[in-house]
């Protein structure tokens, strides 16, 4: 059955005229959002989404040349406003000096997006301490800095989204990549633990766990060779970024892009966890 539409009587002329004007000469208000990890991948394409619906940015990665592009591009095509931060997150005094310099800027992030991060194939006996000790400041320690600082501003103004980007490795061990799915198993506990915390605040945190995604991510770690990349199917950076935006905007707390591994998660708890582990191997090992 339709239900019957509610007719409202006009607004008399006075009132419709000032109502134009109004809306005319107010400023449009301007959200802002800081995505971290933003030159390539999931973080560029999160970037896109964001600029396609309106909101300004502050991109954040390594390379200020390839940033400076991407927003110069973002600008010309979307009409907003994007703010280039050269940042190394593997150094324990970049996320404080990002914040300070956006307050300096009176520059308030409503919309928090921790993606960056990187992986590393191998046996944990062989694989480069130094390194892994660069993975775990990246993934676990600047994400959790950047939450501290941008939150309470978020709190106090009653709304704002974090997404933390996390795995489907948050889900499980993984042997021959041991530091990488311990690391993302941090982050989705860190999620889930402040998303309750912040419910009754307007203040919400997903955690957008993709499987194998089309990026740099894989040569970087040093498994393009892996069965998890040759048999699982790769996904597209822009179809997970798109679903990871509709889903912060949607205040969910976990969103896994994939049907299938949303299956293989359910699965998961009906398995012995050696078994598990042992099929998890297998996927990481080269063809």
């Amino acid at each position: 059955m339709i239900p019957a539409l509610r007719m409202q009587a006009p607004l008399p002329n006075s009132i419709l005229a000032f109502s134009v004007m109004n809306s005319a000469t107010s400023p449009r208000v301007r959200t802002t959002a800081l995505i971290t990890g933003a030159s390539t991948g999931i973080g560029l394409e999160l970037a896109r989404e964001f600029a396609a619906r309106g909101h300004d940015l502050v991109l954040v990665a390594r390379h200020r040349d390839a940033l400076e592009a991407i927003a110069g591009a973002l600008e010309g095509k979307f009409g907003i406003s994007a703010t280039v931060i050269p940042a190394d997150l593997s150094d324990p005094e970049a996320p404080q000096t990002l914040f300070d310099t956006l307050q300096s800027q009176a520059v308030h992030v409503d919309y928090l997006v921790n993606n960056a991060g990187f992986g590393l194939g191998g046996e944990f006996v062989d694989t480069d301490m130094d390194r892994e000790l660069d993975m775990v400041q990246v993934n676990i320690s600047a994400l959790m800095s950047l939450t501290k600082l941008f939150l309470p501003h978020m709190i106090r103004q009653k709304s704002g989204r974090i997404m933390q980007v996390a795995s489907i490795a948050a889900f499980q061990p993984g042997p021959l990549m041991a530091v990488y799915y311990a690391s993302k198993a941090f982050v989705l506990s860190f999620s889930q633990a402040l998303a309750e915390e912040l419910r009754d605040t307007g203040v919400t945190v997903t955690a957008l766990c993709p499987g194998p995604t089309a990026t740099n991510f894989a040569e970087t770690a040093g498994i393009s060779n892996s069965r998890v990349f040759a048999n699982a199917g790769v996904a597209r950076a822009d179809d997970v970024a798109r679903y990871g935006y509709a889903a912060m905007m949607r205040g969910e707390r976990i969103a896994i892009p994939s049907v299938r591994d949303r299956i293989m998660v359910q699965t998961q708890r009906l398995t012995p966890r050696a078994m598990v582990t042992r099929i998890v191997r297998k996927l990481q090992e080269s063809r």
